[in-house]
């Protein structure tokens, strides 16, 4: 599922990072690992673990140049890649992710530490991991120069971009460069860029043209940055002809993502997709099985439009509509924002004996599909990679991960729910922190949506800025889809996250 991506750069001392610091508790949100799984994670990683536990590599693949596509600052980088054009026509995709069961074992502290956490959480001011950082970003992440354990994808496409066959072996690796995302457009865009590197556009292109044929969207969500900024203490001054209070305020900018950004997500969901065949073959494993759009919230969504002045005729379908926005317009980049929320809910469907589960196309993909790249961040992921390498094999999965397999959607489900509620907290401080020196002013704005029970209380969208907010008129039907004014009676960051009161309240001008 696709999630919205904050980042502050709010000073350490503001108000805005103390807020998080509360959210971190208030939400129950897991802090320092425990001493016992700090010292297994200690041991693993100086030697990891044995072949006669069960975990061996089947050859070595550190010939293979590999190279990862990582933002700057990502330390756990778990996957890398390779791709070559084939002598018959078509591209061959090598692509490693890290295996995280050369290090964790079954019913270990680390395991069980690892599904009680069940993904890593991300703030606008940092992440709470899924594994100590002396694995995750150390020790199995894919950096260059180092062999690494992993699992090799090895995929071939033809002309088209299409799978003509695909397998995963439990191999050794080693990186070769780590890019970040602007430079490797770059090289791209100038020509400069190795064949190896080249050729991500050119596939990604293609995957991209076959995912709208089958009916698939990518959302392109932009990263929303809060950058906090701290008017002359002596006078609040004035911008844009109003005036600022002398403490700290905060502004955002969008973040568009780059077109290379796209083409490596293509990759990703190739490897699920091929994941996912591999699994229906045998019999046995585990997709992710996301419903459809809830009730009203396509209509929510056309609100949400019309408040922005982004135009959807009712004959155009919403992934025509998605496809058509630019994340650099900022009312273009908020939309697609909320867009995130159009398939809350998705979940994961375990089967096994070729029990196949109904239905097993992933909505937002269009094909059956599985989570199997990002083993150092989702607990999911590692069962999923061992399903696959029995699957080539033509084995049964290991008993302990036949053991969890029942229970990964559940788990799976409430680890979602926590992160759900992370991101709609920290979206609330940052409409709290924009609007927090503005309570008393009018705004703009679209009612979106109104309270089945009570249709006086109500969201509102915001033309600027482009913020969704509760609203409420005093028993009042609001004007649903309708332009309203609307003044701002409240914005303390310390309401809400369970005190039964909102951040941010509108009511009627």
């Amino acid at each position: 599922m696709p999630r919205r991506h904050l980042h502050t750069t709010a000073a350490a001392e503001g108000p805005l990072r103390a807020a998080l610091g509360v959210l971190r508790t208030v939400l129950d949100v897991p802090g320092t690992f425990p001493p016992a799984v700090r010292a297994e994670t200690e041991r693993i990683v100086r030697a990891p673990r044995p072949p006669d536990d069960g975990w061996a590599p089947e050859r070595d693949d550190t010939a293979v140049e590999l190279f990862t596509i990582a933002a700057p600052a990502a330390a756990d980088l778990d996957r890398a890649m390779l791709l070559a054009r084939r002598a018959g026509g078509g591209f061959r995709v090598h692509y490693a992710i890290a295996d995280v069961a050369a290090f964790v074992t079954p019913g270990g502290a680390l395991d069980a530490e690892a599904h009680r956490r069940v993904q890593t959480l991300y703030f606008p001011d940092g992440s709470v991991p899924l594994f100590p950082p002396v694995l995750s970003d150390v020790a199995a992440s894919l950096r260059p120069d180092r062999t690494r354990p992993a699992l090799l994808w090895r995929i071939d496409l033809d002309a088209e971009g299409r799978t003509v066959s695909a397998e995963v072996r439990r191999t050794l690796v080693r990186s070769r460069a780590r890019l970040d995302h602007a430079g490797a457009q770059r090289e791209i865009d100038e020509g400069t860029a190795p064949e190896s590197l080249s050729l991500l556009k050119e596939i990604g292109l293609l995957r991209e043209r076959l995912e709208r044929e089958r009916g698939g969207i990518s959302l392109r969500v932009p990263e929303l940055e809060i950058v906090e900024y701290r008017p002359h203490p002596r006078g609040g001054g004035s911008e844009g002809g109003r005036s600022r209070a002398p403490h700290a305020s905060y502004e955002v900018a969008y973040r568009a993502p780059l077109p290379v950004e796209g083409w490596s997500a293509q990759i990703s969901l190739l490897t699920g997709m091929a994941a996912a065949q591999l699994m229906l073959t045998a019999g046995t494993g585990i997709l992710r099985a996301p419903p459809g759009a809830p009730d009203g919230t396509v209509g929510r969504l056309r609100r949400s439009a019309k408040a922005l002045g982004i135009d959807w005729p009712h004959h155009v379908a919403y992934a025509d509509t998605v496809r058509s926005l630019d994340p650099r317009d900022p009312r273009h980049a908020a939309f697609l924002q909320e867009c995130t929320d159009l398939l809350r809910g998705a979940g994961y469907a375990a089967f096994t004996g070729g029990r196949t589960p109904r239905p097993a196309v992933h909505a937002a993909v269009a094909a059956p599909y599985t989570h199997c790249t990002a083993p150092l961040r989702r607990l999911v992921d590692r069962y999923a990679g061992e399903i696959c390498l029995s699957a080539v094999a033509g084995q049964d999965p290991p008993e302990w991960v036949l053991e969890a397999l029942d229970g990964l959607p559940k788990e799976m489900a409430e680890g979602a729910e926590r992160a759900n509620a992370v991101e709609r907290e920290c979206v609330d401080l940052v409409t709290t922190a924009l609007l927090g020196d503005r309570v008393g002013e009018i705004f703009d704005g679209y009612v979106i949506d109104v309270r089945e029970r009570d249709p006086s209380v109500g969201t509102i969208h915001l033309e600027d800025p482009a913020v969704i907010a509760p609203i409420g008129s005093g028993g009042v039907p609001l004007p649903l889809g309708e332009r309203l004014r609307a003044r701002l009676t409240r914005s303390d960051p310390r309401s809400g996250s369970g005190s039964g009161s909102a951040k941010v309240r509108f009511e009627p001008a």
